[in-house]
């Protein structure tokens, strides 16, 4: 230790003054001196010095990362906790970053084992759940002190609720509100060591914002990501019960469990609306320990920081506000953010599936039962289903129409599908047949009811909006389809629907004001004797509680719904079609087009493949796949919503899908009005997706089209000069020339007139109007030598004549005398086709 004492004295040095933070040596080494006034916004818990403080903020300057950790290793084992308890709160703001986003702390979300493998190691092992910073919160835990955390940092509802000097609903908050003294900054909460270390670790996710370089790092890579796995599989531990907290010393204090209100026991948490919750600040009930909470009060605080920093952005209220079009969104989250939910929704499934058979029933719980198994059984329904609803709701309406939409619907997919992450392994099946959804799942698919039926109407609409062409939407309309067709499964969905909607003939319509939230115990329906009034009670309190008492349901499998199959159905159909019909166009086009036109003897055509979707980018096998995910959500939708191939085959003919004789494309649904052809609603979607296109043409001047990619801009633009030059001086001869009715005048006809001018299709109403106005008299054009593979075609015949010793005034001449006779050859042959015409 006498380094640290060496360095109390270095306490007033210059550097020390200006506030140097510490960074990793992996960090960029940007902005790292900070005036006095920021190192006092990033540490308002500082009010006094503490020279331990000042010479870990030295050593953070002049000693290498890995030195520094094992420093702190040795401060955390030698050090009392009084000494500890000033330098905590800056060491977890140097770790995860200030809560403005200011100070980024190690990174964690961009250093990888791969790229930093020996920062990597370190930086894992001392931020470990056993490892030398959990001590350190532990032994604080054990002198029972708290630390200020800004109001102003928590969730949007939270904040306002708290602002509003009313108390939120979660326990979390409970007893922890503190106003401010006289003349003080603002709200905070007084949390203890675990709970402000895992408040910083969630909020990092969101406050701290990803370096530019870090856009194309795996997020399942990421140090960060695999703490959270670590967290959450110490903490919520699918086999046997949570370690005890490492002690610092061998006959150390143990720490105390977090304080719970004995007033609201564990099993009724969550089972009062909000409005019924309202509880002014001020009158915040006493604390006492309660005993039995000691062996999960680290797991359930877990839990609720995680959901409540991840998920709590929006509320019912926020929510009902959300929907009007000219409504803000207050949060958007990350796509990194969404696969961080996911992997907590997948572990709480595991956690939750973790309990044995006989410990799942409500009706063998008895007051026998630890905590943590009554935890298993509640974590989910109590701290989770409502403020994940409202996230997916938000994801759904507000995710950009892209393929970033996949990590959203995976995390919704994972959580409606529990039986995945259960214990016991599925049978093999012989006929690969997915295996049907057992009846244990019925209770979670019909207490979770919304989560099935109007997320999928939500998807619905997202799909009816997107290019299925591609094929990333066609394997996320794939992914929903294939989850849902699962045997067994809908018809559990329609169960649920069926309990919902049947007549309140039983329970009384305030009853659901007062039990809005899912029971998690029968010991509040145990007065109820019939069982479906009671399966009943529970699908009305879900969907009212995630919904309002006044909403309006949908049914999933209702007509309305069911239109919104049928229209996804046939643009399926028509997906098909178009990337059968791009498959071949690309088919045809590509062999040995490119050569030849680049030689000369092929036009480039620019319009001759759809840019709409990605299927030119990815090529042939991009094809085939999208067209077997499309086949196979087709055939899983008529599954589900037993749809015929009658009523697929009318719907189809109805919205003029079907191709044409020559099995090329139709032009987009129109109507014939005045002017010509008019786009309806379904033409407009039809181009916006890249369904179907018209087959535009250059109608104008093809002396003043652009300048393409293969030709030489300067040699065109003087090109273009010396022909006018020509025409303009010679107009009338060749004219004259053109006019007579012999060979000679069919001769200049075919190089001095532009072909096929009278045969164009004119399929816009203004350009048919102003056809007659762009009638030209013959002239020459030069542009063609403008072009790469004219020079290059040029350059090849005198390099190929070379060889057989031909000179280069002998092949251009050869050239001309080759070209007059092609010239007259397709004289010949154009003055006949047009006797054939007339």
């Amino acid at each position: 230790m006498t380094t640290f004492r060496r360095r109390i004295a270095e306490w007033r040095s210059p550097s020390l003054r200006r506030g140097i933070l510490w960074v990793p040596q992996w960090f960029p080494k940007t902005a790292v001196v900070c005036g006095s006034q920021e190192v006092a916004m990033a540490f308002p818990h500082l009010q006094q010095p503490s020279f331990l403080l000042a010479s870990l903020k030295a050593d953070s300057i002049n000693k290498p990362f890995a030195q520094r950790c094992q420093d702190l290793v040795k401060v955390i084992e030698d050090f009392p906790a009084k000494e500890l308890h000033a330098i905590f709160p800056w060491l977890v703001e140097s770790i995860f970053g200030s809560l403005d986003g200011v100070l980024l702390g190690w990174n964690l979300r961009c250093l990888q084992g791969r790229m930093s493998p020996v920062e990597y190691s370190i930086a894992m092992e001392f931020l470990d759940p056993g490892g030398p910073m959990m001590k350190l919160v532990y032994k604080l835990q054990a002198e029972d002190y708290k630390f200020d955390f800004p109001v102003s940092y928590l969730p949007g509802p939270v904040k306002a609720s708290i602002q509003e000097r009313v108390l939120p609903d979660s326990p979390l908050y409970h007893n922890k509100v503190q106003f401010p003294p006289t003349g003080g900054l603002g709200l905070h909460l007084a949390l203890n060591p675990f709970e402000y270390y895992m408040f910083f670790f969630a909020l990092s996710l969101i406050t701290q914002k990803p370096l530019p370089g870090a856009l194309h790092i795996r997020t399942s890579d990421c140090a960060y990501f695999i703490l959270v796995d670590r967290y959450l599989s110490w903490f919520l531990p699918t086999e046997g019960s949570v370690l005890p907290p490492l002690s610092s010393s061998p006959g150390g204090p143990s720490p105390s469990p977090a304080p719970r209100t004995p007033a609201m026991p564990f099993a009724s948490y969550g089972l009062h609306h909000t409005s019924l919750l309202k509880r002014h600040v001020s009158h915040q009930t006493s604390v006492n320990a309660d005993p039995a909470s000691h062996e999960i009060w680290r797991s359930e605080t877990l839990l609720q920081v995680f959901v409540e920093m991840w998920l709590h952005h929006y509320s019912l209220e926020m929510y009902q506000k959300m929907q009007s079009p000219h409504a803000k969104e207050s949060f958007t989250p990350t796509e990194e953010h969404v696969l961080v939910v996911r992997l907590l929704l997948k572990h709480l499934h595991a956690f939750s599936n973790s309990l044995k058979p006989e410990q799942v029933s409500p009706s063998t719980h008895s007051h026998a039962t630890s905590p943590l198994e009554e935890f298993k059984r509640a974590a989910v329904p109590r701290f989770v289903q409502q403020k994940l609803y409202l996230f997916l709701q938000h994801c759904f309406g507000h995710w950009p129409l892209d393929a970033s939409f996949r990590a959203v619907l995976e995390m919704w997919l994972s959580y409606l599908q529990p039986w995945r992450y259960a214990p016991e392994k599925p049978a093999p099946s012989s006929d690969c047949q997915p295996r049907a959804v057992s009846e244990r799942w019925a209770p979670f698919v019909q207490e979770n009811l919304l989560m099935y039926t109007k997320l999928f109407v939500g998807f619905l609409s997202r799909a009816l909006r997107t290019d299925l062409v591609s094929p990333k939407n066609a394997l996320m309309v794939f992914r929903v389809a294939k989850v849902f067709a699962q045997p067994n499964l809908a018809e559990m969905i329609q169960k649920g629907e069926q309990l919902f909607l049947e007549p309140e003939l039983v329970i009384p319509h305030r009853q659901h004001r007062l039990f809005t939230a899912p029971p998690f115990t029968g010991s509040f329906l145990s007065s109820w004797p019939p069982a479906v009034t009671d399966t009943s009670f529970k699908v009305k309190s879900h969907v009212y509680s995630l919904e309002g008492q006044d909403c309006k349901y949908t049914p999933m499998f209702g007509p309305e719904v069911r239109t919104l199959v049928l229209r996804l159905a046939q643009l399926i159909t028509q997906a098909k079609q178009t990337a059968k019909s791009i498959s071949d166009q690309c088919g045809e086009s590509t062999p040995g087009r490119p050569f030849l036109s680049w030689l000369g003897f092929y036009s480039t055509d620019t319009n001759s493949c759809y840019p709409a979707n990605d299927l030119d980018e990815m090529g042939q096998d991009s094809v085939r796949k999208t067209d077997e995910y499309l086949e196979k959500a087709l055939e899983y939708l008529c599954q589900m919503f037993r749809l015929s191939e009658a009523q697929l085959a009318q719907l189809t003919l109805a919205l003029g899908t079907t191709q044409d004789e020559n099995g090329k494309k139709q032009l987009p649904d129109c109507i014939v009005g005045e002017d010509g052809l008019i786009l309806t609603p379904l033409g407009r979607y039809q181009i916006i997706n890249g369904l179907r296109r018209f087959d535009i043409e250059y109608q104008g001047d093809l002396e003043l089209q652009p300048i393409r990619s293969y030709e030489i801009a300067s040699l065109v633009r003087m090109l273009f000069r010396l022909s006018s030059a020509i025409n303009q001086r010679f107009a009338g001869r060749m004219a004259a020339l053109c006019a007579r009715a012999d060979f000679l005048g069919s001769f200049c006809r075919y190089h001095l007139t532009e072909p096929g001018l009278a045969g164009r299709r004119l399929l816009s109403p203004v350009a048919r109007g102003s056809a007659a106005s762009r009638a030209r008299g013959p002239r020459l054009s030069l542009r063609f030598l403008g072009s790469y593979r004219t020079l290059l075609s040029l350059l090849l015949a005198f390099f190929v004549a070379s060889l057989f010793c031909v000179g280069p005034l002998t092949c251009a001449l050869l050239l001309v005398l080759g070209y007059l006779l092609y010239a007259v050859a397709m004289t010949l042959l154009t003055e006949r086709s047009k006797l054939h015409q007339l």
